[in-house]
């Protein structure tokens, strides 16, 4: 397991804003996360899991807590055939792009619409990943979480999954997926990758997906009701406010423009919320992840 004292928000999250932590606990391998519990009770601080820092907004200061970063990077493995569908086993610390890579060569098809999604594969079962109405939990056939000091295999359909929303059933307290086992079917190695290159193509055109960005800041009020929509109609895409902005591509999109703080990021955000409910009578929830937690 690695170390790393005073972890640098900015340096580690894709928006690139925020302060400092305690410490990064980086978890390579299994044998590891017993020693990682231990480390974490010995501390006794606030524990935050990151991926590859995707979806987090890291907030200004010195935080006294504690970084997890699982990286156990099983290699994506065809683990079976089911009834026609192909299982695919992968470990949390593996790159999505990489499952994706992994597919295409295989023909494997279900994930298409999770191309130019960043992050880990654990990150993108954590928060229920999704995009073009394709979401991680549609693939998912189960999960191997470490929670409580010991590791368990749950089922997909003992999962609790939504909007950007993913937990085992009954589960209390902070657990860590440390694998995953997806559901796919089988297709042609042209057609996976088509589908994956017209998705990628198509966000591109439509998000900044090249920008310092966490993604969509704020959630979908309802289906069908648009928070970037909202967001435009208030006036806010392309509000600049110091180094950050409201994406001149998609309204949703915060982006880092180059030495942005938090402090204001936040001003810009609570602007557009509060436009946002004088014009819809709508009140905008963060899908983005504060690090850590806002008071």
């Amino acid at each position: 397991m690695r170390e790393i004292r005073e972890p640098s928000l900015s340096s580690i999250t894709t928006l690139g804003l925020g302060g400092t932590c305690s410490l990064e606990l980086t978890v390579e391998n299994r044998d590891e996360l017993g020693a990682m519990d231990d480390r974490i009770r010995e501390l006794g601080l606030p524990v935050y899991v990151i991926g590859r820092g995707s979806n987090i907004f890291g907030l200004d200061g010195s935080h006294e807590a504690v970084l997890v970063r699982p990286a156990i990077a099983d290699a994506p493995a065809v683990a079976g055939d089911e009834g026609g569908r192909v299982l695919v086993s992968c470990g949390a610390g593996v790159p999505l792009p990489g499952l994706l890579s992994f597919l295409k060569e295989r023909g494997l098809s279900g994930m298409e619409g999770l191309a130019g999604i960043p992050g880990t594969v654990g990150g993108a079962v954590a928060m229920n990943a999704g995009s073009f109405g394709n979401s991680t939990a549609e693939c998912l056939e189960s999960v191997e979480i470490w929670h409580a000091g010991r590791l368990i295999r749950v089922a997909a359909g003992d999962c609790e999954t939504g909007y950007r929303h993913f937990r085992p059933q009954g589960l209390t307290g902070r657990f860590l997926v440390v694998s995953a086992v997806f559901s796919l079917t089988r297709s042609t190695c042209e057609a996976v990758a088509d589908g994956v290159s017209r998705n990628f193509q198509l966000k591109k055109s439509r998000q900044p997906i090249t920008a310092r960005s966490a993604g969509c800041v704020f959630r979908n009020p309802a289906p069908g009701m648009s928070a970037g929509l909202l967001l435009e109609k208030a006036g806010f895409r392309g509000r600049r406010l110091g180094g950050v902005a409201l994406s001149e591509q998609h309204a949703n999109f915060l982006v880092n423009l180059g030495g942005g703080t938090s402090k204001e990021a936040l001003t810009l955000l609570e602007e557009a919320r509060k436009a946002v409910r004088a014009m819809a009578g709508v009140d905008l929830e963060f899908e983005v992840r504060f690090l850590p937690c806002l008071s």
